[in-house]
């Protein structure tokens, strides 16, 4: 089943009075690449978060946000280094007695160094719950995520079957106007020949040759052939379980291809608006392969 590489997940998941919001967002990219914000909790998980979503996801450029929030009735904590309280006190009174400073040190003084409080430190239980949490909201934005890049997916491959059943048919009317110019070009050509020379010099043989030679060069049927198999090789890879936008992206270079050789070897307007008429679709089928995983 192809899967675009467009979509949105979001996930959240609570306990022990934190909760965890997770939401990923996917752009086209040719390679995976996962950007990450995430709240200085989590920081030293990042990694982690990285190995889950490679699980999941094999291409495209990958936003994830992660926030933490505490519920209301958590009272935060707020700490203070006692021995750098106590010995910023001392040295700011001996600093006054060698001044002669007459003025008495006051709680102000001392709450000019930042570095007597202490961030509010996660402890190690805490940080588990945390982790814990963050690990169900990232695999159920994961889940919501891969379920909206699906729906896109199938609506994509049916566009892409449409248009590959366009190149086909297109090539079947290609190929049947081919094979009735090869004995019209022949007729033409002894006709001119013909008038062109007189009796004593034309050499029915050598023209048989020459004849041979440019209904080889105007000779499709190879090109046709291998066109066909690349349409059905694409035909089958929209109905694989692996990620396949790189190989529908070859097959798209190779249908080029092989249109661009039957169009210049064919020598035919009629045969030659086909070929435009196959391309045009072709394009749309690369505009589309674009957004797929």
């Amino acid at each position: 089943m192809i899967k675009s590489m467009t979509g949105f997940g979001r996930g959240e998941n609570s306990s022990n009075g934190f909760q965890i919001t997770v939401e990923l967002k996917t752009l086209n990219s040719r390679y995976l690449d996962i950007s990450l914000r995430t709240p200085k909790a989590l920081q030293h998980n990042e990694i982690d978060i990285k190995e889950i979503v490679q699980k999941q996801l094999s291409r495209g450029k990958v936003h994830i946000s992660i926030n933490i929030e505490k519920k209301d009735d958590e009272n935060p904590t707020i700490k203070f280094n006692d021995e750098l309280v106590k010995a910023y006190g001392e040295m700011l009174e001996k600093i006054r007695l060698i001044a002669n400073i007459q003025e008495p040190i006051s709680i102000k003084d001392i709450l000019r160094f930042d570095d007597i409080f202490e961030n509010d430190q996660i402890e190690e239980e805490t940080g588990k719950v945390i982790w814990n949490c963050t690990k169900i909201a990232l695999n159920d934005a994961l889940t919501m995520l891969n379920q909206m890049r699906l729906q896109e997916g199938t609506e994509l491959k049916k566009d892409l079957i449409k248009q590959i059943n366009g190149i086909s048919e297109m090539l079947t009317e290609v190929n049947s106007l081919s094979d009735g110019r090869i004995p019209e070009v022949r007729e033409k050509l002894q006709l001119r020949i013909k008038s062109l020379v007189t009796d004593d010099k034309f050499d029915p043989d050598r023209l048989e040759m020459e004849i041979a030679l440019i209904a080889d060069k105007m000779d499709i049927n190879e090109e046709v052939i291998r066109l066909q198999s690349h349409l059905k090789f694409f035909l089958e890879a929209l109905e694989s379980e692996d990620s396949v936008g790189r190989r529908l992206n070859f097959l798209c270079q190779e249908i080029n291809r092989e249109l661009n050789t039957i169009g210049s070897k064919a020598n035919d307007s009629v045969i030659a608006h086909h070929i435009v008429l196959g391309k045009e679709k072709l394009e749309q089928i690369r505009e589309q392969v674009q957004n797929i995983e």
